[in-house]
């Protein structure tokens, strides 16, 4: 099928898509557990490499011999023939050249007799212009090339398989025509492409936009060859500033150019020790352009595309189109998508204000609530989806911005035990983002930020006396009214770390730069919009599986006490610091239920066996690190500077979440059938 050289009118693109992703020899397990997530993201085609000389090393032909029927058995598979290994860079080199020219067609004969049943398409190598040993520039040695090449594609074409001509990086259309004219294009069933707008081509100077470049290869190949296809064999976007809503962006627009096939480039990340071509991390870019990164955590753009395919990932980027007026002061939220952002964004929103919600959607779940705010609110909620550790990438949406909340972090103690270097980038360096682009932007807006409880540590110097289903604190003071904010600070596990820095930095630049900012040190909030997991929410997360009729895992006894408090006692609190942040800059306050809303897991559990009418199979397992036994705020600061309180009761807080639940994530189910529904 010929493609034209434009969108304009033409038939509606392809929608199947493929990846990239090379596997060293030996990598057995990264194969078997890379597939199915590839698979279920719904690529329709793989592409990846054999090399002549990996083929030839010791165990290379036992590897591949398992390699190409594994791969093949399960999609599409575009094996790239190298005379020598490619490099795991954005170009795919190799380093040397045959000088035999007739043994690379022996190479790619005895691929197709001994892997040929499973693939339809092989892929012919195509850097002449990076060749050591010859210049392609000499016409005597193109011709060599073309002809090493252009016999490889008769012959494989010969013998009924379907060759394809690799894609040079960067695109050059007069060697393309040379192809043409020395017989190449004539024998090859589809021509490959290369193209990285956004990481190295349009820094380059070589990106024209897609319906340039790849018109003008159809406009060669209808001269030589109008049958042939356009494949885009490698296009990528690198995540390196964590832009990764960018990423997805850049996917769906390569998914509708003018093209036969598109092969994102990559699956997975480079892993952080592994040397590219040019080196060990001599350019960050190349480690950062898989949709999920090397220890096989998923992008956004693997978990749209998981959660649903293409339609979902055009669904999530459509909702990125900010339209705040020109010199219109909004309400920033970062995080804003969250279950405390979204809530204290409609606050916002009903009363009329304009807010822009910054958020990465890195969350499960999350861009629900941006949709929920948007079909309520219309122009009013300006989406802005970035990171907050991309400064470059967030500076424009502070510009005019008259107060900002700042919620976006990376929440859960379990990830940042496991990933400390992320958990510090978005929680720490994030955080120094948010307060230098709004000291840039010279207006002074006032920053509430989102701390923790666990800035003061595990607590552990605290004596506890054990009761039957709860631990309380021997001294009777903290019984009375729970932890103070002069309690000193402890910082434990990266995730107390990472908030505690951002916690301090807040406070520092109400003193070195006169920023009007406010520290709140949450304890468990719950409610409505919120998406509870076992690492984070766990309110929520408890009433969720319990709905679902699945079991609830226990980290500890169970005893361990927290002071719940109900969202809509967390935004107003918010509200007010807001209100009177002349009063209340540079302070911290602690927020949560309170000793009134003080609960141990196992009353919670209770509470939730009779709000559903079931029993709940509950499973104990080790206590985490920095868990606290017990952890009560003291909210008399808060309550006496600014005449806050904690209006929902824990219980009747509970239900109101479960009401929610029932009706939004279970189909309206019917709960508390021997008693009427409460409301918070």
């Amino acid at each position: 099928m010929s493609t034209s050289a434009s969108t304009e009118g033409a038939s509606p693109p392809q929608r199947d898509f493929g990846f990239v992703e090379w596997f060293r020899p030996g990598e057995y397990e990264r194969a078997e557990r890379v597939m199915p997530d590839i698979l279920a993201s719904g690529a329709s085609y793989l592409r990846t490499h054999l090399s002549w000389a990996e083929y030839l090393a010791p165990g290379g032909e036992a590897w591949f011999d398992w390699l190409m029927p594994r791969l093949g058995q399960e999609i599409d598979l575009l094996p790239c023939i190298h005379y020598t290994p490619p490099s795991m860079s954005r170009t795919g080199r190799s380093s040397g050249a045959p000088h035999d020219l007739k043994a690379y067609a022996d190479f790619v004969d005895h691929v197709l007799t001994r892997y040929g049943k499973h693939f339809r398409h092989i892929e012919l190598w195509n850097e002449p212009n990076n060749l050591l040993d010859w210049d392609w520039r000499e016409d005597g040695d193109f011709q060599l090339f073309c002809e090493m090449v252009g016999g490889a594609a008769y012959w494989a074409k010969h013998r009924g398989w379907k060759p394809v001509l690799g894609g040079p990086c960067p695109f050059d259309p007069y060697w393309l025509n040379l192809m043409g004219e020395r017989g190449v294009l004539q024998v090859v069933d589809a021509v490959g492409f290369h193209g990285f707008p956004g990481t190295w081509d349009s820094e380059e100077g070589t990106w024209g936009g897609w319906d340039m470049h790849l018109g003008e290869m159809r406009r060669i190949l209808d001269r030589h060859n109008p049958e042939a296809e356009v494949w885009i064999t490698e296009t990528g976007y690198s995540t390196w500033r964590s832009d990764e809503m960018e990423q997805a962006r850049r996917f769906v627009k390569a998914l509708n150019v003018p093209a036969d096939r598109m092969y994102w480039y990559a699956w997975s990340d480079v892993a952080p020790d592994v040397p590219v071509q040019e080196g060990l991390w001599f350019d960050p870019r190349h480690y950062h352009l898989g949709a999920v990164t090397y220890d096989n955590q998923p992008k956004l753009l693997a978990r749209l595309l998981t959660e649903g395919g293409v339609s979902r990932l055009e669904e999530v980027t459509r909702l990125a189109t900010p339209n705040v007026a020109s010199g219109a002061a909004p309400i920033i939220i970062t995080g804003g998508s969250g279950f405390i952002g979204s809530n204290l964004a409609e606050s916002f929103l009903k009363d009329g204000e304009d807010v822009v919600i910054l958020d990465n959607l890195g969350r499960p779940g999350v861009d629900q609530n941006l949709a929920w705010l948007r079909e309520r609110h219309g122009n009013r909620v300006h989406p802005v989806l970035a990171d907050v550790r991309d400064l470059r990438g967030i500076e424009a949406a502070f510009t005019d911005a008259k107060a900002v909340f700042h919620f976006a972090a990376q929440t859960a103690v379990t990830t940042s035990l496991v990933h400390p270097l992320d958990d510090f980038e978005a929680n720490a360096r994030g955080t120094i983002n948010v307060l230098e682009a709004v000291r840039k932007a010279g207006r002074d807006a006032p920053v509430v930020f989102a701390s923790t409880n666990k800035v003061y540590g595990s607590l552990e110097d605290l004596k506890m006396l054990e009761m039957e289903d709860r631990y309380v604190p021997a001294h009777a003071g903290i019984r009375l009214n729970g932890i103070g904010e002069d309690r000193p600070l402890d910082f434990c596990t990266p995730y107390g770390c990472s908030k505690g820095v951002a916690d301090q930095y807040v406070l520092d630049y109400a003193k070195s730069y006169g920023l009007p900012t406010a520290v709140m040190r949450m304890s468990c909030i719950y409610g409505p919009r919120q998406f509870g997991t076992e690492d984070q929410g766990w309110v929520a997360h408890f009433l969720i599986r319990a709905l679902a009729g699945e079991p609830i895992s226990i980290y500890g006894d169970g005893k361990q006490v927290r002071d719940i408090l109900h969202v809509d006692d967390a935004v107003a609190a918010y509200r007010l610091v807001l209100s009177n942040i002349d009063k209340v800059k540079g302070s911290v306050f602690n927020l949560g239920g309170g000793p009134r809303n003080s609960v141990s897991i196992r009353m919670v559990i209770d509470e939730i066996e009779t709000v559903t009418g079931h029993r709940i199979d509950t499973q104990f397992g080790d206590w985490r690190a920095g868990d606290q036994f017990y952890f009560v705020a003291d909210t008399r600061r808060l309550e006496q500077e600014l005449g806050w309180q904690a209006r929902i009761r824990w219980n009747g807080g509970i239900r109101h979440l479960a009401e929610w639940l029932a009706e939004h994530r279970f189909g309206g189910r019917e709960l508390f059938p021997e008693k009427q529904k409460v409301s918070a």
